[in-house]
């Protein structure tokens, strides 16, 4: 009986620990675009861990957001095409898109200045190990792509953490965040915790071991309460 007991104990606490972790993911795509599958695995891969993601089009109202404890917004995007009001949301909010940087006042304006991707690239380096972002990983070079692909970056402004740049670029970070109040560019104050995350359009299959762990940290550091 008490071994019983103890199973239905331990059952219990495993499925609320389990709900006490997931989290609602709002993932923002161009649902008619051609990287759409790449978006969809994203979603699978999150879903796999426990949380329930949403997978929206672009065309999505920010202001009409509700019940959700983090959104991404993928480069699948048309950065001229989302409506106004993502820089002000109040919620963590992570991208890959480095041509919308600029409107969320994560960087500067300037295109090849302040963000932009490399074409080809498969390592980063860590500058900021002792950082929960950095997954504890090693300060120094780190394989994060199985072959050579496109690579996001962006110059945040000065109240960012800077965990990543692109390996012998050092002027292009590709795993950055602001915190919660943190100073962005403009002067602006990030309304939520914000992360810029190196992926490309359809790079997140061809992340090594490396790469999981440093996009599981970024998802788990964005929805630290």
């Amino acid at each position: 009986m008490l071994s019983l007991l103890r199973y239905i104990f331990l059952t219990f606490m495993v499925v609320f620990i389990s709900q006490a972790h997931a989290a609602h993911i709002m993932l923002v795509s161009q649902m008619n675009g051609v990287d759409i599958k790449s978006d969809r695995t994203i979603q699978a891969y999150l879903q796999k861990k426990g949380n329930t993601v949403d997978l929206v089009d672009q065309s999505i109202d920010p202001s009409k957001i509700e019940n959700i404890d983090l959104v991404l917004i993928s480069s699948t995007v048309a950065a001229k095409n989302l409506k106004m009001g993502w820089k002000t949301l109040p919620i963590p909010l992570m991208t890959w898109e480095n041509d919308y940087l600029d409107d969320l006042a994560m960087t500067g304006k300037r295109i090849h200045s302040d963000f932009g991707e490399v074409e080809k690239e498969r390592y980063l380096w860590l500058v900021n190990q002792p950082h929960s972002l950095s997954a504890h990983l090693n300060a120094g070079v780190v394989n994060v792509y199985k072959a050579q692909a496109p690579m996001s970056w962006g110059k945040p402004g000065l109240g960012a953490i800077i965990i990543a740049t692109i390996y012998g670029q050092p002027e292009k970070p590709a795993i950055w965040g602001y915190e919660k109040g943190s100073t962005m560019d403009y002067e602006s104050l990030a309304p939520a915790r914000r992360l810029m995350f190196f992926l490309s359009n359809d790079t997140f299959n061809n992340l090594s071991n490396e790469g999981y762990v440093l996009f599981d940290a970024a998802i788990d550091w964005m929805l630290e309460k």
